[in-house]
């Protein structure tokens, strides 16, 4: 049975805004108390340092903290790794950051192996924006205002992730290169320096503001030019109106998904509007002109004489458009003749009278009718044999 996951920064016992460093000294502190080396076996202990490991795994990545703070759980891939019985291997189990901790936790370097994850620029992830449009303003074309929220640059730091008044400096170890040469016996290894992370930079004092990851999240509004003739599924490319990339990385895009909504009269096929369309039986046996709506007007519909149920009439250019085709479609009205209800007295003897002359009249006058008798019949010829 599974449980709800808790909260990172409760299990480190730190605020929303804590520092990285001060997120750091939280996860050594929990390690020294339940690291399984230290607990002799104890499960529940274990259990806490698995869930405090994987909660610094998070934190102590700026995207990842990101991705947390928007979207809780589900915006990271991120689960602790097991533990086995006998002796613990923190080199074969553990990578970047953790490692380094638990060297100063329980002394001692690993030879060749001490080395952080890189923590390059990196682009800044893409937006969805889900825009709902009525079905005039997906034909005509719309202007439209959308409200969001997303990571900026740091107005404090610049994007620098430094204390006001101070900046980043060359990092001392690599030379401001970002990595290192390590030399293992024969072989010599560049891996990313442990000291800046790849940066080539280090910061002494972090911005207040941002905690030292260069960007915020603020509000946004944007006005959208919809182009004519947008359909549900669409999508707009906001070019670089997505989030701030990490450590100098380019912004994200912005990509708006176009809904439209249901229309009371009108469903959209390709570029064409189809409509139902019901007459009286009247009308459809004796022809003549209806008023019909269109999304720019009134127009007159002819109905030709001896119109049947299903037949589809066109109104030619009426329809939508494409923002790839400047052609417009057509308006499809699927007719329905209707049969008259709550007739009094006087008007069913006239139904009467008018169904005695048709059946008096050796024209056929109901040529559906003649055909699916014929069918009927072969069927059940069929069934005798």
């Amino acid at each position: 049975m599974s449980t709800k996951k808790k909260d990172y920064y409760e299990l480190l016992g730190v605020s929303k805004d804590a520092a990285p460093e001060e997120i750091k000294k939280a996860f050594k502190k929990m390690a020294m108390k339940y690291h399984p080396d230290r607990t002799g076996g104890d499960k529940a202990a274990e259990e806490k340092f698995k869930e405090s490991k994987e909660a610094y795994d998070v934190l102590s990545d700026p995207q990842k903290r990101s991705a947390y703070d928007q979207f809780g759980h589900a915006g990271v891939n991120q689960s602790a790794g097991g533990f086995g019985g006998g002796g613990f291997n923190f080199d074969d189990i553990f990578g970047g950051d953790v490692s380094d901790i638990f060297a100063e936790v329980f002394g001692g370097g690993r030879g060749g192996r001490k080395q952080r994850s890189g923590s390059r620029a990196q682009a800044g992830a893409d937006l969805q924006y889900q825009l709902s449009l009525t079905l005039e303003e997906a034909v005509r074309g719309a202007t439209k205002s959308i409200h969001f929220s997303k990571f900026v640059k740091c107005p404090e730091c610049n994007g620098s992730g430094a204390k006001k008044g101070s900046k980043p400096i060359k990092c001392p170890d690599c030379d401001g290169v970002g990595q290192i040469r390590m030399q293992q016996g024969f072989f010599s290894v560049q891996q990313t320096c442990p000291n800046c992370r790849g940066r080539g930079e280090i910061i002494k004092e972090y911005c207040t503001k941002c905690h030292g990851q260069g960007r915020v999240q603020q509000p946004k509004t944007l006005s959208i030019k919809v182009p004519e003739g947008v359909d549900q599924g669409d999508r707009i490319r906001l070019s670089g109106e997505g989030e701030e990339g990490l450590h100098g990385g380019p912004t994200g895009d912005l990509y708006v998904d176009i809904h439209v909504q249901a229309h009371s009269i009108f469903t959209r096929r390709g570029n064409d509007l189809v409509c139902d369309i019901p007459i009286s039986f009247v009308l459809a046996a004796l022809g003549g002109e209806i008023e019909i709506p269109t999304l720019n007007g009134k127009v007159k519909l002819k109905i030709p004489e001896e119109t049947q149920s299903g037949k589809v009439l066109r109104v030619r250019g009426k329809g939508a458009k494409s923002p790839r085709s400047p052609s417009h479609g057509d308006i499809l009205c699927q007719v329905s003749v209707e049969t008259p209800i709550k007739l009094n007295k006087k008007q069913k003897a006239l139904l009467e009278e008018f169904e005695q002359s048709l059946q008096e009249d050796k024209v056929d006058h109901s040529p559906q009718r003649a055909s699916w008798l014929h069918q009927a019949k072969k069927f059940f010829e069929n069934l005798a044999t």
